[in-house]
């Protein structure tokens, strides 16, 4: 049996959500029989430092306590090594927990899950997006959607989807698409009007947001979503159909798929996982099999 496992805990996650899950999280391992030891880091570079230095150290799996911001810094942690990550979601949008099939704001019943793959061995390799040095695993967002991550992410509240919701609105008064330079493998440039474009890893972002409805975990291509030019009216009809995935019926939709992604554009900022990458140009690579995942 494993001995040990390394706790990574966001105790802002969720307003506050994470400090009150690490507990239960950290009960149900004991209980399981594994010793547990936890990093919360004074901010964002001491976190990432000292899980990697756990990594690099042997831990037996890393577990990362928080929403989808701290699970991107998990990953930075453990993809293309061996080392196993276990999602325990609790923050406010937890997309990429939800992709796993994971439960979602009930920490010990997610621990018990993560801890009961851990002893039978059972591991998903799944494949992660990859920005030059930045690994992702849910969604690139660049376009109208970065902008209302933009202002999500400067609101206090409220949470999860609704959150997105607000911004959504609030945006639709400075909208207009803009002209991409996309090229898909090595596939000529395209230019394209559009009003965003997402490359997903999974299916979702914004907490639940299911641009990419059909996006696999394991194909080892990204899904890409491209809403072409469209009215606010137009816009504001499509976009609840996101929660379902029903959009990618709509004519002004279009999807494709390939495993590296370049985009540029003007003035837009791509955001992975919830997290600026900074400004456009960007190129994302699909690459197989890159985190050894613990899940159901």
């Amino acid at each position: 049996m494993t001995s040990e496992i390394t706790l990574f805990v966001n105790p802002t996650a969720g307003r506050g959500r994470g400090a009150h899950a690490a507990q239960p999280a950290a009960s149900a391992f004991r209980d399981a029989g594994f010793r547990v030891r936890t990093i919360v880091g004074a901010d964002a570079g001491d976190a990432l430092r000292r899980v990697r230095q756990a990594v690099a150290q042997g831990t037996d799996a890393l577990v990362a306590v928080g929403g989808d911001g701290l699970t991107a810094l998990a990953l930075r942690a453990v993809a293309g090594t061996s080392t196993p990550l276990g999602v325990v979601a609790v923050g406010s949008g937890n997309d990429f927990g939800r992709s796993l099939g994971l439960p979602v704001r009930a920490p010990a019943e997610a621990a018990r899950i993560v801890a009961h793959a851990l002893e039978e061995r059972r591991y998903r390799e799944l494949d992660l997006g990859l920005i030059g040095e930045r690994w992702y695993g849910t969604v690139l967002a660049t376009g109208f959607d970065s902008r209302v991550n933009d202002r999500g992410n400067r609101m206090r509240l409220p949470l999860g989807r609704f959150r997105y919701d607000l911004a959504i609105l609030a945006e639709l008064a400075a909208f207009a698409p803009v002209r991409y330079r996309m090229r898909l493998d090595d596939g000529p440039v395209q230019e394209v009007d559009a009003t965003l474009i997402a490359v997903g890893n999974s299916t979702s972002y914004g907490g639940g947001m299911r641009i990419c409805a059909e996006a696999r975990l394991d194909d080892g291509l990204f899904d890409i979503t491209v809403v072409g030019p469209c009215s606010r009216t137009t816009l504001l009809k499509v976009f609840p159909r996101v929660y379902r995935g029903t959009h990618l019926g709509h004519p002004v939709v279009t999807t494709h798929r390939a495993a590296r992604v370049e985009l540029d554009a003007p003035g837009l900022t791509g955001y992975a996982d919830g997290e600026p990458l900074g400004p456009l140009p960007l190129t994302a690579r699909c690459v197989p099999a890159a985190v050894r995942l613990l899940a159901p």
